[in-house]
């Protein structure tokens, strides 16, 4: 079995805990710099980009009978496959994958302890009979017991160093041109962004900031429980092997009505997992904007959407079809999917 064939497994699971971090910094303005007459330089003209200058123009207009006050213009973006790409597996499996490999000289029964003994073996078609609960005890193990400030280094060292396995390049240098350009454009017009994330919410915090420009405390994910202790004198937090909240489907509504406490007027996402969280936004008074990103490109980056094992985009796709919604053709709405497109020319 390839490597790929545990993923339908794997991301059922890995969205209770997503890890993974950085340290590389991205050049937000590579290329092209965004202008008051052109804010969205790396998408070509059409009803996409359109469609998101109108609104943005519209609701931000005083004059307009759309017009949306400051505090309002809250908007969420899912992370995975709408802000960097999750092909050919989440990013944070091969984190999962590479922390076993690296705690293994600690715990010399996993030679012969299953799962843990695929993972060191790279036997992922044994690691797939384990099924849903053997996925779960690697995820545990490599990512609980330690502190917050721990794994916080943990996650920066990884990505610091780990390449993706296609394009050889950072993780965080896979992140969408095009949709850097739009968090500036809305940041532009006084909206507040936030990311809304089947991800862990410590995996993303150590980056975002450095690489979307999003506050650490603008984001809500996935978690494990956490517990305080004082060791002589010393407060620290301890990440516990237990799942605390998990932020993907109908947990992403849950999540922006507990941390965020008002609605967005504008989201996007890429996959069924995030269509609850754009019928919540649908739902507001006013107008409002649900933007999906389909993935188009089988040269750039994938092509994939209703049968896909990762980012399936089915009843998503037809949803926004019924009903209006902007849909990112990747392939033909960006001229650039990388920033690292823009700096090789």
């Amino acid at each position: 079995m390839k490597r790929l064939d545990i993923i339908n497994l794997f991301s059922v699971v890995f969205l209770l805990l997503f890890v993974a971090g950085c340290s590389t910094t991205i050049d937000k303005n590579a290329g092209e710099l965004s202008n008051e007459t052109n804010p969205l330089p790396s998408w070509n003209d059409g009803n996409t980009k359109s469609s998101i200058i109108d609104f943005v123009e519209a609701v931000t207009n005083e004059n307009s009978e759309y017009f949306i006050p400051v505090a309002d213009r809250i908007a969420t973006f899912d992370n995975d496959g709408t802000l960097w790409s999750e092909q050919p597996a989440y990013f944070q499996l091969f984190f999962v994958i590479d922390r076993i490999k690296e705690l293994a000289p600690h715990h010399p029964e996993w030679k012969n302890k299953q799962p843990f003994k695929a993972v060191l073996e790279n036997d992922m078609k044994e690691l797939s009979k384990h099924g849903e609960h053997g996925i779960l005890e690697i995820v545990m193990a490599s990512h609980a017991g330690n502190t917050t400030e721990e794994f916080k280094a943990i996650v920066k060292e990884w990505l610091a160093t780990a390449k993706h396995p296609r394009f050889n390049r950072p993780y965080t240098d896979l992140v969408y041109q095009p949709m850097l350009e739009l968090l500036d454009y809305l940041r532009d017009n006084d909206f507040k962004v936030y990311i809304v994330s089947g991800g862990g919410i410590e995996f993303m915090r150590p980056w975002v900031e450095e690489v979307y420009g999003i506050p650490r405390d603008q984001v809500v994910g996935s978690s494990i429980k956490t517990e305080f202790v004082n060791e002589d004198g010393n407060p620290i937090i301890n990440r516990l092997a237990e799942i605390d909240f998990i932020d993907d489907k109908d947990g992403k509504p849950l999540g922006i009505n507990k941390f965020i406490g008002r609605k967005p007027v504008f989201a996007s996402g890429n996959s069924d997992g995030d269509l609850q969280m754009l019928q919540w936004t649908a739902s507001g008074e006013g107008k409002r904007f649900m933007l999906y990103v389909h993935h188009t490109d089988s040269i750039r980056e994938w092509a994939y959407d209703r049968e896909s094992h990762i980012g399936r985009l089915d009843k998503g796709l037809d949803e926004a079809k019924e009903k209006g919604w902007a849909v990112i053709d990747m392939k033909n709405d960006w001229k650039v999917i990388y920033p690292f497109e823009n700096q090789s020319k």
